[in-house]
């Protein structure tokens, strides 16, 4: 039994180093593309299409892949394909001369992702159960959250320093994401070789929910985790805010993300260790903890209030990253777990942007209104959350 513990530990922390290097490609180029497409000619509306069009896509095709997954049970090769095509899509924008094809290639980068995910969280779900699903996910996140800081101020040192024409060091910026692109791969592919079987870390299901409905239990956890989503600012929209206020330096405001993301990467393996001991009650305590970052971050101009609800923010993405796939873990059997993970990440991402969508909405009218929108919404998550400890 032991063996086997260090085994799936073995698994996770190698899965954890191919999502700090992929973390590095994509987010890397994602603190970039915007200026990319607009350096080739793209329109505002342009970009906005390619955003919103990448994101729709990701999240969409996650059904999917989620049930083909399942159905085929070949979830190394939707993970292998997915990675694929999500990670060297990205360095081909070096190549690209026109904004069209650079968008082509940011939708092929999404659609990888989404090809992969369900498949990728389900084979870490199996090892995860072996170390506690809470840890397990927590950990895969802490190492996740390294390579998210780490991209985008690589890419910033890479167009400070890199001298000739402006598009010249974005190429350049682009090209160089290949070496941790490729070194994502080659760790992939070795986990391939080394766990051909993760499915083998958890025992199959007796349970009749393995062939039939999924139980009340997940459809209330999915209106929970809709509801936390609708609450949930994107950082961007944070940014804004405080840009706007003339609260921080527009130089610091790329500080304030390092911050979050930090204390991210602390919630995830915190608040993962103390779901295997306390079970969904951590998420609801997360759940009311993230209710609080939105009057500290948009009701006041005081940079310290602020910071503290940058970090509150912080843990909210800490907890959903980590806990929201392990309470999957537990109340789906194993059998049918990419498609709930399918369902899972398409329903999570559209809550998201139709919650951030009304927010931003809200913000024009009232703050003060969005603020209320946003913590109810989390209060409504916590309500939902009950259900599952009956």
């Amino acid at each position: 039994m032991k063996k086997q513990i260090r085994s799936a530990l073995a698994f996770i922390i190698l899965m954890g180093f191919v999502s700090l290097f992929s973390d590095i490609v994509y987010e890397g180029a994602r603190s970039i593309a915007g200026q990319f497409l607009g350096l080739l000619g793209a329109s505002a509306a342009a970009v906005a299409l390619v955003a919103g069009l990448g994101e729709f896509i990701g999240y969409s095709f996650r059904l999917v892949s989620g049930y083909l997954a399942d159905r085929t049970k070949k979830y190394w090769l939707f993970t292998l394909i997915g990675y694929g095509m999500n990670l060297f899509a990205i360095p081909m924008l070096a190549l690209v001369g026109n904004w069209q094809l650079a968008f082509v290639l940011l939708i092929a980068e999404r659609f990888g992702k989404a090809l992969r995910k369900p498949a990728r969280d389900t084979m870490m779900s199996y090892a995860a159960k072996q170390v506690g699903s809470g840890f397990g996910f927590g950990l895969e996140e802490a190492l996740d959250q390294i390579g998210a800081v780490a991209g985008p101020v690589f890419l910033s040192l890479v167009l400070a320093l890199k001298s000739g024409e402006e598009i010249s060091k974005y190429r350049f910026g682009f090209a160089i994401l290949f070496v941790p692109a490729a070194v994502s791969v080659a760790l992939l592919i070795i986990a391939r070789i080394l766990f051909p079987a993760p499915s083998q870390f958890e025992k199959d299901s007796q349970d009749v929910e393995a062939k039939g409905k999924f139980s009340r239990k997940f459809i209330w956890y999915l209106i929970a985790i809709c509801l936390i989503a609708a609450g949930f600012a994107d950082f961007p929209f944070i940014a804004f805010h405080v840009s706007q206020e003339k609260v921080f330096a527009a130089s610091l405001i790329p500080i304030l993300y390092a911050l979050a993301m930090g204390v991210d990467a602390a919630a995830a393996l915190v608040f993962g260790k103390l779901y295997d001991k306390f079970g969904v009650t951590i998420l609801m305590v997360s759940s009311g903890l993230t209710a609080m970052f939105a009057p500290l971050v948009f009701l006041t101009k005081n940079p310290w209030v602020i910071a503290v609800g940058i970090s509150l923010w912080g843990i909210g993405m800490g907890a959903q990253e980590s806990i929201l796939k392990a309470v999957v873990a537990d109340i789906v059997p194993k059998e049918r777990r990419g498609t709930a993970y399918g369902i899972f990440n398409t329903l999570f991402g559209l809550a998201w942007f139709l919650g951030s969508f009304t927010m931003g909405i809200l913000y024009g009218i009232s703050i003060v209104a969005m603020v209320v929108f946003s913590i109810m919404m989390e209060v409504f998550a916590i309500v939902a959350l009950t259900r599952l400890k009956k």
